[in-house]
């Protein structure tokens, strides 16, 4: 059955978007933040974190889509479990999904965390490539989001949130290694990338994956997700948190980092994703690598990283939506065929992004 009714929690850069690409693809759209926030769909002002208010709220919705921080997430899916609404999130915390995935065993609606661009747009392209063998050897999964005009020693800018930074370059990584499911600590493995020539240094951080190690266990070698930053990164970042021991107070070595280098609006989404393996007897390399950039939607100059994470988790619903998608159960961002949501309306935006081109 189709749906229609879609409440967007959280309108940040990211939610805002999201909710404004929902409404142009057909959806019914009510928007929900702590503030009050001036937008051309409908919103409320709700205590995000009182759940009787978060269920009045989301009463009469079909879907809700939590563009929150992470830590919210497990009260968010609980209430939309208890309405038997379908659930969407953009979350790269590990316990989370657990909560999310015990969840889904009695849901009478979709439950599909980590929808965003890594976890969720990376597994997808990974799978994808990996899907193109009769055995697969590696599955090597990189992303960044980058500012373009890097300025001092990190070369970085937090267009993202603190938190969930802070996270990844902190909590354990999973990892398949020559068949063998591991647990590795985050901003090791240290390698070096190009992409059009730029240079790039890339290292394990936490999440990346999602559920792409429990899918593959039996299936592939070799698994792995990393961050990719300008060189010279990891080293100071390792530094910060580990010599500095920062790792001790990650609130407050989110609010350092994000005054020392706030946002942008020049920035670039880089995409690296390589699997090998074995086809008709011979071994074969496939490559999926982009550098994504700002574009222009709705009239209004969106960044590369908000643009890439909410067009995401929008061709996501627009899939569910339109049947191409289980509507009850958990849904793994790997079993998402990719040809098909580059064929949404929303999905449609990785053609342009990556060309530069305006639209």
């Amino acid at each position: 059955m189709s749906f229609s009714k879609v409440a967007v929690l959280g309108l940040g850069k990211v939610g805002h978007l999201a909710a404004e690409l929902l409404a142009g693809s057909g959806f019914d759209v009510t928007g929900i933040d702590a503030r009050d926030v001036a937008a051309g769909f409908p919103t409320r002002k709700v205590d995000l974190t009182d759940a009787a208010a978060l269920k009045a709220a989301l009463d009469g919705q079909e879907a809700v889509l939590s563009c929150l921080p992470y830590h919210l997430n497990i009260g968010v899916s609980t209430v939309a479990h208890g309405l038997g609404i379908h659930y969407f999130d953009l979350t790269e915390d590990v316990p989370t999904t657990r909560h999310i995935r015990e969840l889904a065993k009695t849901a009478k609606g979709l439950m599909a965390p980590q929808c965003g661009l890594a976890p969720g747009f990376i597994g997808i392209v990974g799978a994808h490539l990996a899907d193109q063998f009769d055995r697969v050897r590696s599955i090597k999964l990189r992303v960044g989001a980058l500012p373009q005009n890097p300025t001092g020693l990190l070369g970085y800018a937090f267009n993202w949130s603190p938190e969930g930074v802070v996270n990844e370059y902190l909590n354990d990584c999973e990892v398949i290694e020559e068949g063998v499911l591991k647990t590795v600590s985050a901003m090791e493995w240290l390698e070096t990338i190009y992409i059009d020539g730029m240079q790039l240094e890339a290292f394990t951080t936490s999440g990346g994956l999602g559920t792409m190690c429990e899918t593959y266990a039996d299936r592939v070698e070799n698994l792995d997700y990393k961050t990719m930053r300008y060189p010279g990164h990891v080293k100071l970042m390792n530094f910060f948190f580990h010599e500095l021991l920062m790792r001790e107070n990650r609130a407050e070595a989110g609010r350092i980092l994000t005054h020392a280098k706030p946002p942008v609006d020049e920035d670039v989404v880089y995409v690296h994703a390589a699997a090998e393996g074995w086809k008709d007897g011979q071994l074969r390399r496939r490559e999926f690598v982009r550098a994504y950039y700002p574009l222009e939607i709705a009239g209004k100059h969106r960044t590369a990283i908000a643009w890439t994470t909410s067009a995401s988790v929008v061709a996501v619903i627009e899939m569910v939506r339109d049947g191409a998608l289980p509507k009850t159960g958990f849904l793994k961002q790997e079993s998402i065929p990719l040809k098909p949501y580059l064929a949404t309306r929303t999905g449609s935006y990785y053609d342009l992004g990556h060309k530069g081109r305006r639209g």
